[in-house]
C-alpha cells in the first residue's frame, strides 16, 4: 500500500480537524449567544467598583442604585452590564467621579501594551486574556489584538478562524500591503464586540503569516507605511474608543512583532522561572535591542512608558522554580512584577472549555480552595499592572470608599 503524498497527508488531517472542531464548537456553545457569562457576587463587585463590602447593601437600602437578582436568602447577583450601570451611576454623584470610572482623562494618552515572549507555552495568551477582562471589570474600555497567526487569542472568544475568517475579517486585513485589488480596509471593518462588555476584539488567524513573507518585498519596493507604522496607524482610528488596548504577540521577533512593539507604549514579557526559558528570553532580549535601535533610528520606536516581566505558570511546589524566581529579581529588580501567575489547574481547566478563571462558575464545585488561589494570582498581577498603567496617566489608585 502506498503511502499518501505529505502535502495529502496534511490537507486531509487538516479537513478532519476542522470538522471535529466545528462539530465541538456546535455542542459546546449555544447556538444563538455564542457565549455568555456569569453573575458576579456582591463582595466580587464591591471590590471591582473599589469600595467596602456594606458599602453596595447600604446603597441599595438607601435606593440610590437599583434592585438587582436576588438568590437563597436575598443573596445579590450582578451582571457584567449592571456592574457598568453601578458604575456610571455611582460617578454621578461622586465626588471623584474617577474612583467609579478609572479610565483615561483630558489629555491622557491611550495605553497600548504588548505581550511578547520568544517562545510559545509561557502563558503569554492567557495571560493577555485574563488582564484585558480583569481591566474591563475594573471599569476600562478595553481592546484586545490577536497579532499572532496561531489565533488561540481569538478562540478564547469562540471564534474559530479556521472556520469562520477563511475569506478574511482579521488583523491582516487591516495592516496588509497593496495587491492589485486587495487593500487594506480600516480596522472597525474588522473590529469585533464580544460577549464581554467593554471587551472589543480585532482577531488573529493564519493570514497574518503573509504579513511576514510580503513586507521584504513591501520594503524593497517602498512600499508606505513601512511595516512598523501599520498596526499603530491602524489603531490610531480607534483610539478615542478605547482606554487600554492588550496586543497579543506571536511568540517570535519578526514583522509582526516589531509592529506591535512600535504601536506600544508599554511592553510585558512573560517568562517561566525555568533555565531554559529565561535563556530564551535573555536571547529575545538581545535580539530585540539590536531591531529596536535599528527601528528607533528610523522613527519607529520612542521612549516607553514600561517594560516590565511576568513570571508565569510558576509552581511554587518546585524549588528549583522558586529560587529562579528570586534570581530573576535580583537581576531584574522593580522590573519584575510583584504577583506572579501561578501555574494551576483551575487555569488549565477553565481553558480547555474556551474559558478564563474570571468566567468559572463554581458553584457546587470541589475546587473552590485551588479556584481562589489561582483567582487571587490573576487579580494580583492585573492590580500591580493597572497600577502601572495609571501611574503612566500621572495618577495611583483611589483608595476605597
Amino acid at each position: 500500500m502506498n503511502k499518501p503524498l505529505l502535502h495529502e497527508k496534511l490537507r486531509n488531517d487538516a479537513l478532519r480537524l476542522s470538522g471535529a472542531l466545528e462539530h465541538m464548537s456546535k455542542i459546546m456553545l449555544a447556538p444563538e449567544e455564542r457565549k455568555t457569562l456569569r453573575l458576579f457576587g456582591a463582595g466580587e463587585v464591591a471590590e471591582l467598583l473599589r469600595v467596602g463590602d456594606g458599602y453596595l447593601r447600604k446603597a441599595h437600602f438607601d435606593g440610590r442604585i437599583p434592585e438587582v437578582k436576588q438568590v437563597n436568602g436575598n443573596k445579590r447577583l450582578y451582571s457584567a452590564e449592571e456592574i457598568i450601570a453601578l458604575r456610571k451611576r455611582l460617578a454621578g454623584t461622586a465626588k471623584d467621579p474617577s474612583h467609579f470610572l478609572p479610565g483615561r482623562g483630558a489629555g491622557d494618552k491611550l495605553q497600548i501594551w504588548s505581550t511578547v515572549n520568544f517562545k510559545g507555552g509561557s502563558a503569554k495568551t492567557t495571560t493577555t486574556v485574563t488582564l484585558g477582562m480583569r481591566l474591563a471589570l475594573r471599569g476600562y474600555r478595553v481592546l484586545l489584538v490577536d497579532a499572532d497567526p496561531q489565533a488561540s487569542l481569538t478562540t478564547f472568544f469562540g471564534i474559530q478562524p479556521e472556520l469562520e475568517l477563511r475569506d478574511g475579517g482579521t488583523l491582516y486585513d487591516a495592516i496588509r500591503y497593496n495587491d492589485g485589488d486587495a487593500t487594506r480596509v480600516p480596522i472597525t471593518d474588522v473590529l469585533k464586540k464580544t460577549y464581554f462588555p467593554n471587551v472589543d476584539l480585532v482577531p488573529g488567524g493564519i493570514m497574518l503569516s503573509e504579513f511576514e513573507t510580503e513586507t521584504p518585498t513591501a520594503l524593497s519596493r517602498g512600499e508606505q507605511p513601512v511595516f512598523f507604522q501599520r498596526i499603530r496607524d491602524s489603531i490610531r482610528e480607534v483610539e478615542d474608543d478605547y482606554d487600554i488596548v492588550l496586543i497579543d504577540c506571536p511568540p517570535q521577533l519578526g514583522y509582526l512583532t516589531m509592529s506591535a512593539v512600535c504601536a506600544s507604549t508599554s511592553l510585558l514579557m512573560t517568562i517561566i522561572p525555568e533555565r531554559v526559558d529565561l535563556a530564551s528570553g535573555s536571547q529575545f532580549l538581545t535580539m530585540a535591542s539590536d531591531l529596536i535601535e535599528v527601528l528607533h533610528s528610523n522613527g519607529g520606536i520612542g521612549a516607553y512608558d514600561h517594560f516590565v516581566y511576568l513570571l508565569t505558570r510558576f509552581d511554587t511546589s518546585i524549588s528549583a522554580q522558586q529560587d529562579f524566581a528570586e534570581w530573576v529579581r535580583e537581576v531584574l529588580g522593580d522590573s519584575v512584577i510583584s504577583t506572579p501567575f501561578l501555574k494551576s489547574s483551575a487555569v488549565s481547566d477553565a481553558g480547555v472549555s474556551q474559558n478564563t478563571i474570571f468566567e468559572q462558575d463554581l458553584s457546587g464545585s470541589k475546587n473552590r480552595k485551588t479556584y481562589a488561589r489561582a483567582l487571587e494570582s490573576v487579580i494580583g498581577y492585573s492590580n500591580d499592572i493597572e497600577m502601572l498603567i495609571q501611574s503612566a496617566w500621572g495618577r495611583g489608585e483611589g483608595d476605597e470608599t
